[in-house]
């Protein structure tokens, strides 16, 4: 056990799924993370089960997937219990069931064999923003200990202790309907997929391992206060009410509820102090989409804060972090809100229910609500003098620019890789553009190493790969400049450079 004080450069607070990819992203940016959490040993919980394309897209550029022993794949999904099928172009279309106890597991092995020091059984009890650092007081077994690092990044859950510590303004509303569920040994019922009976409704789903998932709703049931998870007999009286079965001899594996509470933090941001995941939104966990807004959250801030506390970026690099999902938060948050009334609500919503129902009949209607729930449509404003800001309408002058590179097979260099996303497993970023065209550096600009992005050249023999171009993408995947040309630009990245890369 460390001393009474120990300095690092980024402390996380909380080794969830979302706390441990950032941690791990931290140091694959080369800075020092410390990981506090106040559970004495990783959850065993299926909890979250769900993960999307962009999720998956990004556990693959980092290698990830082979920790994952071929997870189920459904191409179906759903909007407020309307069956939506997710697939789109992508090397992970539709939705992949992975528990949450096997990402954690994951994120853990990988963030630690990448250098994170993680600390169970510490609960954070004090944060103090001093302007030049900020201190975090934890409680374990042997008493208090102080960390002290540049940054804290809050991933400690919807209940976020470090929200309340710093008294960040959490505008929304608390829960109006409510969601009770319970992993059952034991019991048969009919496996049901969001059937909505008369007093409420009912999910039903058995595993593999013969556990069945329930979920029930009660019309009309307004939450009640509470302070930790409900009694198994309460879930079991209302699965009762509603379906009419018993389920009250079965064992309860895993009980909780939840609700359509929405709240979302003013900012990501609070000098020193971040958040990412459930601690800086609350939402309805419905369709997995919760866990995979919490893991993209991380994805998009590691590699900007490793920048940071390095001192590698560019002074409005880190800012970005609350422009790009705090916006992204929002969207996310208004769909759920809508499916929350759809799911949710009594009799009154069938007609409403029944026009969405139709018009998920047509593709283009069907394609944007699976793109917004995969995560595949997601741009940001990268902005730059050739290629105006992204806003939610219009776009770019490039069809990339803002949005994730897809994944582009590749000729054969010395950077290594077959394909762009094996690239990315650097955290480095990347540079696309023809072969045998002019050297790289000439396209970055004189720095020492071709400024350390890895260079290579699509694949011209597969479709959609030729005459591409230059490319221009972050750490995280998402393009930050292109030019269509295959001749040397007439413009090249140097805003792009200076203000992803701090290089110009």
């Amino acid at each position: 056990m460390p001393g009474d004080r120990l300095d690092t450069q980024v402390i996380v607070v909380g080794a969830g799924p979302v706390g441990l990819l950032l941690a791990g992203e931290l140091r694959l940016g080369g800075a020092h993370v410390v990981v506090l959490e106040r559970r004495a040993a990783p959850t065993t919980d299926s909890r979250a089960s769900t993960l999307h394309a962009r999720t998956m897209e990004i556990l693959d550029s980092r290698g990830l997937l082979d920790g994952i022993p071929a997870p189920p794949n459904d191409p179906r999904g759903h909007f407020a219990g309307i069956p939506l099928d997710l697939t789109l172009p992508s090397s992970f279309p539709g939705q992949w069931k992975v528990p949450q106890s096997d990402t954690e597991r994951l994120l853990g092995r990988w963030a630690a064999g990448l250098g994170a020091e993680i600390w169970r059984g510490h609960e954070v009890r004090a944060v103090t923003d001093t302007g030049e650092h900020v201190e975090a007081e934890a409680y374990g077994d042997d008493g208090p200990v102080l960390v002290r690092g540049t940054h804290l990044v809050a991933c400690d859950g919807e209940d976020s202790t470090v929200r309340d510590l710093i008294g960040a303004d959490f505008p929304g509303h608390d829960a109006r309907r409510e969601l009770l569920r319970a992993d059952v040994e034991g019991i048969e019922v009919p496996d049901r997929r969001f059937e909505r009976r008369p007093d409420g409704l009912a999910i039903a789903a058995r595993r593999p391992d013969g556990v069945t998932r329930v979920m029930v709703h009660e019309h009309g049931a307004r939450p009640p206060h509470r302070t930790g998870a409900p009694a198994f007999g309460e879930i079991s009286r209302a699965w009762k009410r509603v379906t009419g079965e018993d389920i009250g001899g079965g064992t309860p594996l895993w009980v909780n509820a939840f609700g359509d509470a929405a709240r979302q933090l003013a900012h990501y941001r609070h000098g020193r102090v971040l958040f990412a995941g459930d601690a800086a939104h609350r939402q309805l966990p419905i369709g997995g989409q919760a866990l995979n807004l919490g893991l993209q959250d991380a994805f998009n801030l590691g590699w900007k804060l490793a920048a940071e506390v390095t001192g590698r970026a560019h002074p409005e690099l880190l800012d970005s972090y609350h422009d790009e999902r705090h916006t992204i938060g929002r969207r996310v948050l208004s769909a759920i809100e809508a499916q929350a009334v759809l799911l949710l609500g009594g009799p009154e919503v069938e007609p409403l229910r029944a026009l969405v129902t139709e018009l998920i009949g047509h593709e283009d209607v069907r394609a944007h609500l699976a793109a917004t729930i995969s995560g595949l449509d997601i741009r940001y404003d990268v902005g730059g003098p050739s290629h105006p800001p992204v806003h939610d309408v219009g776009g770019p002058s490039h069809p990339l620019v803002g949005a994730r590179l897809p994944q582009t097979p590749l000729v054969a260099s010395a950077s290594g890789g077959t394909t762009s996303t094996e690239l990315l497993r650097s955290g480095r970023g990347l540079l696309l553009g023809p072969g045998g065209g002019p050297d790289p550096r000439r396209v970055l600009g004189p720095a020492p190493d071709g400024r350390g992005i890895p260079f290579a050249t699509p694949d011209p023999s597969h479709p959609g790969t030729a005459g591409t171009g230059w490319t221009l993408v972050r750490p995280d995947g998402h393009v930050v400049w292109a030019d269509p040309s295959d001749t040397p630009p007439h413009e090249g990245p140097a805003q792009a450079l200076t203000r992803w890369f701090d290089r110009a």
